[in-house]
Protein backbone atom coordinates (compact mmCIF):
# COMPACT_ATOMS: atom_id res chain seq x y z
CA UNK A 1 0.00 0.00 0.00
CA UNK A 2 1.43 3.08 -0.89
CA UNK A 3 0.98 5.47 1.98
CA UNK A 4 3.34 8.10 3.66
CA UNK A 5 4.12 8.07 8.00
CA UNK A 6 1.89 11.77 7.81
CA UNK A 7 -0.79 9.76 6.52
CA UNK A 8 -0.45 6.57 8.85
CA UNK A 9 -0.31 9.11 12.17
CA UNK A 10 -3.90 10.33 11.18
CA UNK A 11 -5.66 6.85 9.34
CA UNK A 12 -7.72 5.90 11.87
CA UNK A 13 -8.49 10.54 12.96
CA UNK A 14 -11.88 11.59 11.94
CA UNK A 15 -10.08 14.87 12.90
CA UNK A 16 -8.29 14.54 10.10
CA UNK A 17 -10.77 13.52 7.36
CA UNK A 18 -14.22 13.90 8.91
CA UNK A 19 -17.52 11.38 8.17
CA UNK A 20 -16.70 9.58 4.93
CA UNK A 21 -19.85 8.93 2.84
CA UNK A 22 -19.78 6.80 0.23
CA UNK A 23 -23.37 6.38 -1.41
CA UNK A 24 -25.57 9.60 -1.82
CA UNK A 25 -28.30 8.55 0.87
CA UNK A 26 -25.65 8.76 3.54
CA UNK A 27 -25.05 11.88 2.81
CA UNK A 28 -28.07 13.84 3.98
CA UNK A 29 -29.17 16.72 3.28
CA UNK A 30 -25.72 18.69 2.94
CA UNK A 31 -25.07 15.74 -0.16
CA UNK A 32 -28.88 16.85 -1.89
CA UNK A 33 -28.04 20.45 -2.02
CA UNK A 34 -24.57 20.15 -3.03
CA UNK A 35 -23.78 19.64 -7.29
CA UNK A 36 -24.08 21.69 -10.21
CA UNK A 37 -26.72 24.73 -11.45
CA UNK A 38 -27.28 25.81 -14.61
CA UNK A 39 -29.59 28.25 -16.50
CA UNK A 40 -29.93 31.99 -17.91
CA UNK A 41 -26.13 32.01 -18.98
CA UNK A 42 -24.46 31.15 -15.90
CA UNK A 43 -22.58 27.70 -14.23
CA UNK A 44 -22.76 27.44 -10.19
CA UNK A 45 -20.99 24.95 -8.53
CA UNK A 46 -22.51 24.46 -4.50
CA UNK A 47 -19.94 22.79 -2.59
CA UNK A 48 -20.58 21.61 0.65
CA UNK A 49 -18.22 22.47 3.77
CA UNK A 50 -19.56 20.50 6.34
CA UNK A 51 -22.11 21.36 9.52
CA UNK A 52 -24.98 22.82 7.18
CA UNK A 53 -22.42 25.44 5.46
CA UNK A 54 -21.61 25.93 1.71
CA UNK A 55 -19.78 28.09 -0.98
CA UNK A 56 -21.30 28.60 -4.38
CA UNK A 57 -18.69 29.44 -7.07
CA UNK A 58 -20.04 31.48 -10.56
CA UNK A 59 -19.09 30.36 -13.47
CA UNK A 60 -20.29 33.18 -16.57
CA UNK A 61 -21.37 31.05 -19.68
CA UNK A 62 -21.84 27.64 -18.38
CA UNK A 63 -19.91 25.11 -16.80
CA UNK A 64 -16.02 24.28 -16.61
CA UNK A 65 -16.04 22.59 -19.97
CA UNK A 66 -19.97 22.95 -20.87
CA UNK A 67 -19.44 27.42 -21.62
CA UNK A 68 -17.95 28.85 -18.58
CA UNK A 69 -15.79 31.62 -19.62
CA UNK A 70 -11.69 31.90 -18.80
CA UNK A 71 -12.77 34.46 -16.23
CA UNK A 72 -12.69 34.37 -12.79
CA UNK A 73 -15.77 32.95 -11.07
CA UNK A 74 -17.65 34.78 -8.61
CA UNK A 75 -17.59 33.06 -5.03
CA UNK A 76 -20.50 33.43 -2.16
CA UNK A 77 -20.94 31.81 0.98
CA UNK A 78 -24.41 30.16 3.04
CA UNK A 79 -25.46 28.06 5.52
CA UNK A 80 -28.54 26.16 5.12
CA UNK A 81 -31.27 27.36 8.12
CA UNK A 82 -33.20 23.86 7.22
CA UNK A 83 -35.84 25.56 4.43
CA UNK A 84 -33.31 27.45 2.19
CA UNK A 85 -28.86 28.01 1.84
CA UNK A 86 -29.08 31.95 1.80
CA UNK A 87 -25.69 32.65 -0.02
CA UNK A 88 -23.84 36.20 0.04
CA UNK A 89 -20.78 37.58 -1.79
CA UNK A 90 -20.03 38.07 -4.52
CA UNK A 91 -23.20 37.75 -6.09
CA UNK A 92 -26.70 37.10 -3.87
CA UNK A 93 -28.48 33.94 -4.18
CA UNK A 94 -31.43 31.46 -2.62
CA UNK A 95 -30.81 27.75 -3.04
CA UNK A 96 -34.24 25.78 -2.30
CA UNK A 97 -35.50 22.62 -4.22
CA UNK A 98 -33.04 22.25 -6.75
CA UNK A 99 -33.22 25.45 -7.77
CA UNK A 100 -30.60 28.39 -7.07
CA UNK A 101 -31.66 31.82 -8.00
CA UNK A 102 -28.78 34.60 -8.08
CA UNK A 103 -28.51 38.21 -8.62
CA UNK A 104 -25.04 39.02 -9.77
CA UNK A 105 -22.77 42.14 -8.44
CA UNK A 106 -24.33 44.02 -11.48
CA UNK A 107 -27.98 43.67 -10.25
CA UNK A 108 -28.78 40.56 -13.00
CA UNK A 109 -31.25 37.78 -11.91
CA UNK A 110 -30.86 34.49 -12.64
CA UNK A 111 -32.82 31.61 -12.35
CA UNK A 112 -30.36 27.94 -12.09
CA UNK A 113 -31.63 24.44 -11.75
CA UNK A 114 -29.37 21.55 -10.47
CA UNK A 115 -28.11 19.28 -13.03
CA UNK A 116 -26.00 15.78 -13.02
CA UNK A 117 -23.17 15.66 -15.79
CA UNK A 118 -22.14 12.22 -16.69
CA UNK A 119 -18.57 12.00 -18.42
CA UNK A 120 -19.06 10.98 -22.63
CA UNK A 121 -16.28 8.30 -22.64
CA UNK A 122 -17.96 6.59 -18.49
CA UNK A 123 -18.68 2.70 -19.63
CA UNK A 124 -16.29 2.85 -22.74
CA UNK A 125 -15.46 -0.27 -24.30
CA UNK A 126 -12.26 -2.14 -24.24
CA UNK A 127 -11.04 -1.95 -27.87
CA UNK A 128 -9.30 -5.15 -29.35
CA UNK A 129 -5.82 -5.72 -28.53
CA UNK A 130 -6.72 -4.17 -25.15
CA UNK A 131 -5.27 -5.02 -22.23
CA UNK A 132 -8.51 -5.52 -19.62
CA UNK A 133 -7.33 -4.89 -15.82
CA UNK A 134 -10.38 -5.09 -13.71
CA UNK A 135 -14.21 -5.04 -15.00
CA UNK A 136 -16.81 -3.90 -11.97
CA UNK A 137 -17.02 -6.86 -9.51
CA UNK A 138 -14.58 -9.44 -11.19
CA UNK A 139 -11.65 -11.01 -10.23
CA UNK A 140 -7.90 -8.85 -8.99
CA UNK A 141 -5.76 -11.08 -11.18
CA UNK A 142 -4.33 -8.48 -12.84
CA UNK A 143 -2.83 -6.97 -9.75
CA UNK A 144 -0.10 -8.19 -7.49
CA UNK A 145 -1.77 -6.15 -4.62
CA UNK A 146 -5.44 -5.45 -4.87
CA UNK A 147 -8.82 -5.69 -2.92
CA UNK A 148 -12.54 -5.15 -3.50
CA UNK A 149 -14.80 -2.90 -1.47
CA UNK A 150 -17.93 -4.25 0.23
CA UNK A 151 -19.84 -3.22 -3.54
CA UNK A 152 -17.32 -5.12 -5.67
CA UNK A 153 -15.39 -1.84 -6.84
CA UNK A 154 -11.31 -1.46 -6.92
CA UNK A 155 -10.08 0.01 -3.68
CA UNK A 156 -7.71 2.39 -3.71
CA UNK A 157 -3.96 0.89 -2.98
CA UNK A 158 -3.90 -1.64 -6.12
CA UNK A 159 -0.78 -2.07 -7.89
CA UNK A 160 -0.79 -4.57 -11.30
CA UNK A 161 1.52 -7.70 -11.90
CA UNK A 162 2.81 -6.76 -14.99
CA UNK A 163 4.57 -4.12 -16.27
CA UNK A 164 3.76 -1.28 -18.60
CA UNK A 165 5.90 0.71 -20.99
CA UNK A 166 3.92 3.26 -23.20
CA UNK A 167 0.27 2.84 -23.59
CA UNK A 168 -3.69 4.53 -23.44
CA UNK A 169 -5.36 3.75 -20.77
CA UNK A 170 -8.99 3.92 -19.32
CA UNK A 171 -10.20 4.23 -15.56
CA UNK A 172 -13.56 5.52 -13.76
CA UNK A 173 -12.82 6.65 -10.32
CA UNK A 174 -15.25 7.55 -7.40
CA UNK A 175 -14.50 9.73 -4.43
CA UNK A 176 -16.18 9.42 -1.48
CA UNK A 177 -18.72 12.72 0.10
CA UNK A 178 -15.96 14.44 2.72
CA UNK A 179 -17.88 17.61 3.76
CA UNK A 180 -15.65 18.23 6.48
CA UNK A 181 -12.19 17.48 5.33
CA UNK A 182 -10.50 20.38 3.23
CA UNK A 183 -7.67 20.19 0.54
CA UNK A 184 -5.48 17.04 0.42
CA UNK A 185 -7.69 15.04 3.12
CA UNK A 186 -11.00 15.54 0.87
CA UNK A 187 -10.74 12.30 -1.21
CA UNK A 188 -7.29 11.55 -2.26
CA UNK A 189 -5.76 9.19 -4.46
CA UNK A 190 -3.46 8.88 -7.32
CA UNK A 191 -3.20 7.08 -10.56
CA UNK A 192 1.12 6.29 -11.20
CA UNK A 193 1.90 5.68 -14.50
CA UNK A 194 4.85 3.04 -14.01
CA UNK A 195 5.06 3.41 -10.73
CA UNK A 196 6.49 7.21 -11.80
CA UNK A 197 4.27 10.06 -12.56
CA UNK A 198 1.28 10.55 -10.79
CA UNK A 199 -2.17 11.72 -12.25
CA UNK A 200 -3.87 13.53 -8.88
CA UNK A 201 -7.59 12.54 -8.00
CA UNK A 202 -8.63 13.90 -5.18
CA UNK A 203 -12.59 15.59 -4.70
CA UNK A 204 -11.10 19.06 -6.17
CA UNK A 205 -14.91 20.15 -7.29
CA UNK A 206 -15.46 23.79 -7.15
CA UNK A 207 -11.70 24.79 -6.55
CA UNK A 208 -9.52 26.80 -8.59
CA UNK A 209 -6.89 24.59 -10.83
CA UNK A 210 -3.93 23.51 -8.50
CA UNK A 211 -0.67 21.65 -8.84
CA UNK A 212 -1.94 19.47 -6.59
CA UNK A 213 -5.93 19.41 -7.82
CA UNK A 214 -7.63 16.33 -9.83
CA UNK A 215 -6.30 16.37 -12.61
CA UNK A 216 -3.19 17.81 -12.23
CA UNK A 217 0.48 16.33 -12.91
CA UNK A 218 1.42 16.01 -9.44
CA UNK A 219 3.61 19.47 -8.47
CA UNK A 220 4.64 19.99 -11.88
CA UNK A 221 1.99 20.94 -13.86
CA UNK A 222 -1.88 22.09 -12.80
CA UNK A 223 -4.73 20.88 -15.03
CA UNK A 224 -5.92 23.57 -18.05
CA UNK A 225 -9.07 23.33 -16.31
CA UNK A 226 -10.79 22.15 -13.83
CA UNK A 227 -13.53 19.23 -14.86
CA UNK A 228 -13.95 17.22 -11.23
CA UNK A 229 -17.89 16.31 -10.90
CA UNK A 230 -19.30 16.77 -7.62
CA UNK A 231 -18.32 13.75 -5.02
CA UNK A 232 -19.76 10.35 -5.38
CA UNK A 233 -19.75 10.80 -9.44
CA UNK A 234 -18.37 8.48 -11.01
CA UNK A 235 -15.46 10.09 -13.03
CA UNK A 236 -13.28 8.96 -16.45
CA UNK A 237 -9.31 9.27 -16.98
CA UNK A 238 -8.12 8.81 -20.48
CA UNK A 239 -4.81 8.89 -20.70
CA UNK A 240 -2.01 9.08 -23.30
CA UNK A 241 1.29 7.87 -22.23
CA UNK A 242 4.67 8.12 -23.71
CA UNK A 243 7.30 6.51 -21.76
CA UNK A 244 10.85 8.41 -21.54
CA UNK A 245 13.16 7.22 -23.96
CA UNK A 246 16.77 6.73 -23.20
CA UNK A 247 20.24 5.63 -24.74
CA UNK A 248 22.51 2.42 -24.35
CA UNK A 249 24.44 4.59 -21.42
CA UNK A 250 21.00 4.71 -20.03
CA UNK A 251 21.12 9.07 -20.25
CA UNK A 252 17.48 10.53 -20.92
CA UNK A 253 16.76 11.13 -24.67
CA UNK A 254 13.34 11.99 -24.54
CA UNK A 255 10.97 13.05 -21.66
CA UNK A 256 7.59 10.92 -20.59
CA UNK A 257 4.85 12.57 -21.63
CA UNK A 258 1.13 12.68 -21.22
CA UNK A 259 -2.39 13.66 -22.43
CA UNK A 260 -5.32 13.16 -20.08
CA UNK A 261 -8.84 13.85 -20.89
CA UNK A 262 -11.00 13.96 -16.97
CA UNK A 263 -14.66 13.63 -17.87
CA UNK A 264 -14.11 13.69 -21.84
CA UNK A 265 -11.86 17.25 -21.59
CA UNK A 266 -8.26 17.48 -22.62
CA UNK A 267 -6.53 19.01 -18.90
CA UNK A 268 -3.09 17.80 -19.71
CA UNK A 269 -1.96 18.57 -23.68
CA UNK A 270 1.14 16.30 -25.12
CA UNK A 271 3.13 17.54 -21.49
CA UNK A 272 6.83 16.72 -21.48
CA UNK A 273 7.42 15.84 -17.42
CA UNK A 274 10.73 17.05 -16.03
CA UNK A 275 11.01 13.78 -14.39
CA UNK A 276 9.12 11.94 -11.46
CA UNK A 277 6.44 13.08 -9.24
CA UNK A 278 6.19 13.29 -5.50
CA UNK A 279 7.15 9.66 -4.07
CA UNK A 280 7.17 8.18 -7.80
CA UNK A 281 10.20 5.37 -8.87
CA UNK A 282 13.27 6.24 -10.18
CA UNK A 283 12.88 7.02 -14.19
CA UNK A 284 14.74 4.48 -16.27
CA UNK A 285 14.17 2.65 -19.51
CA UNK A 286 12.86 -0.72 -17.93
CA UNK A 287 8.94 -0.13 -18.01
CA UNK A 288 6.90 0.00 -14.84
CA UNK A 289 3.42 -0.86 -13.11
CA UNK A 290 0.49 0.91 -12.84
CA UNK A 291 -0.42 1.95 -9.57
CA UNK A 292 -3.42 3.19 -7.76
CA UNK A 293 -2.28 5.12 -4.63
CA UNK A 294 -4.11 4.32 -1.33
CA UNK A 295 -4.05 7.58 0.44
CA UNK A 296 -6.02 6.80 3.27
CA UNK A 297 -9.70 7.64 1.53
CA UNK A 298 -11.97 5.42 0.45
CA UNK A 299 -11.27 6.46 -3.15
CA UNK A 300 -12.36 3.14 -5.35
CA UNK A 301 -12.16 2.37 -9.28
CA UNK A 302 -14.17 0.36 -12.04
CA UNK A 303 -13.70 -0.54 -15.91
CA UNK A 304 -9.71 -0.07 -16.48
CA UNK A 305 -7.76 -1.11 -19.46
CA UNK A 306 -5.03 -0.15 -21.51
CA UNK A 307 -3.93 -0.50 -24.89
CA UNK A 308 0.10 -0.90 -25.34
CA UNK A 309 1.35 1.64 -28.29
Amino acid sequence: MFRTPLFAACALSLACFGPEHLEPEAGGRDFALQGEYVGEGFGAQVVASGGGRFRAVLHAGGLPGAGADDAAPAVAHGRDDGDHVAFTGDFDGTLRDGTLRIQTAEGKPALLRRVVRESPSLGAAPPPGAVVLFVDGGDTAAFAEAKLDPRGFLAAGARTRDAFGSFDLHLEFRVPFMPDARGQWRGNSGVYLQGRYEVQVLDSFGHATELDGCGAIYEQRAPDRNLTFPPLSWQTYDIEFRAAGFDASGARTRPAELTVRHNGVVVQDRVGLAGPTGRGEREGPTPGPLLLQDHWNPVVYRNLWLVPR
